[in-house]
């Protein structure tokens, strides 16, 4: 496959981003639940809407698990129907881990997404292979540029961007996006021709949100939040939601519903992402999905 140039890219995608905000999918089918495979905007790759996410206090939640531990809970997982999968460079361990966790299983039977640091590597390149190596995987579903909080993270972080593209060229990433936290950054989602992927911090309270100065503690400013969720889908992005519990602040079951709920139905996201360290958390997920579905 020859390399793209992310110029070429960008002026390529312009044309089709405008089409499919044209021809964008219902909300959800008829009958939909938890586990049915879903695809992601422009990008043509399908994930089920509920991901298992291993960054939970950036991944010591499950690192805790042990390995033996964690391969149970992730295998329970996928047998209960996710299929799609996700870590990053920044958790650690935790990619080693799902990587092991995931061995033996047919490739082409999950989708696995990492998030990459737009760090000073000299590299990028050679980053982006050894996060394959961490993982234990020849390709990445999807690639994220991870916790993108300046309004000038389109520029600062073109070349991470081309190295995407290039590991695109050479077939061991599908496709790509990137995490932002904090208003700045979120504002430049929606108009962004780069983009086929975007993960948005979303919950009905607003807790460890956006906001404009990037504060953790800080309520995010929820309306504004939905609306570029909105733009992003309208631009045919796929949306994948994260925060839906508030990194674990929603303790009443209530709270986990409601913002299940919220993500789907007000906000409108594809998909989202939620940290597990049992299985009871994962069957109340699926549960809570399947219910704000209904």
């Amino acid at each position: 496959m020859p390399h793209i140039s992310r110029r070429h890219f960008l002026k390529a995608g312009a044309a089709v981003g405008a089409i499919a905000g044209l021809h964008s999918a219902p909300l959800f089918a008829e009958r939909a639940s938890a586990t049915d495979w879903v695809t992601l905007g422009k990008s043509g790759v399908k994930v089920t809407r509920l991901a298992f996410g291993t960054g939970t206090f950036n991944g010591r939640q499950q690192q805790q698990l042990g390995q033996e531990g964690f391969t149970r809970l992730v295998r329970y997982a996928y047998d209960r129907g996710i299929r799609f999968f996700e870590t990053s460079e920044s958790y650690g361990a935790s990619q080693q881990m799902l990587g092991a966790a995931l061995k033996g299983l047919p490739r082409d039977s999950y989708k696995l997404m990492t998030k990459v640091t737009t760090s000073d590597f000299p590299d990028p390149v050679k980053k982006l292979d050894e996060l394959r190596r961490n993982s234990d995987t020849e390709y990445f579903d999807i690639m994220l540029l991870h916790v993108q909080t300046s309004p000038t993270w389109p520029v600062d972080s073109e070349r991470w961007q081309d190295a995407i593209l290039e590991a695109q060229s050479r077939q061991t990433v599908v496709t790509h996006g990137a995490s932002v936290h904090g208003l700045p950054a979120l504002r430049q989602v929606p108009g962004n021709k780069w983009l086929d992927v975007a993960m948005i911090r979303v919950n009905h309270k607003g807790v460890h949100m956006d906001n404009d100065r990037d504060q953790w503690n800080v309520p995010g400013n929820v309306a504004e939040v939905v609306t570029h969720v909105h733009e992003a889908r309208a631009a045919g992005m796929g949306v994948i939601s994260m925060k839906l519990v508030g990194e674990g602040a929603f303790t009443d079951r209530s709270d986990r519903q409601q913002s299940m709920r919220f993500a789907f139905r007000n906000a409108g996201v594809d998909c989202v992402t939620v940290g597990y360290k049992n299985t009871a958390e994962i069957d109340e997920a699926i549960d809570n999905l399947n219910l704000a579905l209904a």
